[in-house]
């Protein structure tokens, strides 16, 4: 049986410590303006929910997981983004979600843009060839608002919170005193549509 010493040693944040690797994933992540509304219907929601409401600077959608990445992977990760060619999309966020098993709330979209589902699967085969375990399941893109959430709230539809998304970051998901935090490593912009001329 191992000690309760080795057991942290083991522990994901810990052996990203030991071995020099990062805990990374690639998100969108809100401008200033947006998180203060999302943090807002964090707090609106709180307030009527028993949960633990995620912080403000922690809000995002994640596009892809990455895990423990050390710098040759990572660099192979940065590759793949910049070679990513999307177009710029509008995701609105009318919809809130719950899963029982994690006892997570989040919000979504009723109507998931293309561009969003084109990003994330650009994203996911480019990185095939950098040899990272990816995750296997469809991709659901929510954005978490509150965990160890104790029901389902009775509404499941918000006001509409419109999201112009022009670029994807890569995040590395840091440990400390006060718990997880996430801190933005580099960004790639996404295109502007092209312009459809009329005759």
């Amino acid at each position: 049986m191992k000690s309760p010493e080795q057991q942290l040693q083991n522990t994901p944040v810990e052996q990203a410590k030991e071995d020099g690797t990062q805990r990374l994933f690639f998100a969108l992540w809100p401008d200033d303006a947006l998180r203060r509304r999302l943090a807002g219907l964090a707090e609106d929601i709180g307030s009527r929910v028993t949960g633990r409401v995620v912080a403000a600077d922690n809000l995002h959608i994640t596009l892809v997981f990455l895990g423990a990445l050390n710098g040759v992977r990572r660099q192979c990760a940065e590759e793949v983004a910049a070679a990513i060619r999307s177009e710029r999309f509008t995701l609105t966020l009318d919809r809130l979600g719950y899963w029982s098993t994690p006892r997570i709330l989040w919000a979504g979209s009723m109507q998931v843009p293309e561009a969003l589902q084109s990003l994330a699967g650009a994203l996911q085969a480019g990185l095939a060839s950098c040899g990272i375990p990816l995750e296997t399941r469809p991709y659901q893109p929510h954005l978490t608002l509150m965990r160890k959430v104790n029901r389902r709230p009775t509404a499941a539809v918000i006001d509409p919170i419109s999201w112009n998304v022009e670029r994807f970051c890569l995040v590395e998901s840091v440990s400390g005193s006060r718990g997880v935090s996430y801190r933005v490593l580099a960004s790639w912009r996404l295109e502007l549509l092209s312009a459809t001329l009329f005759p």
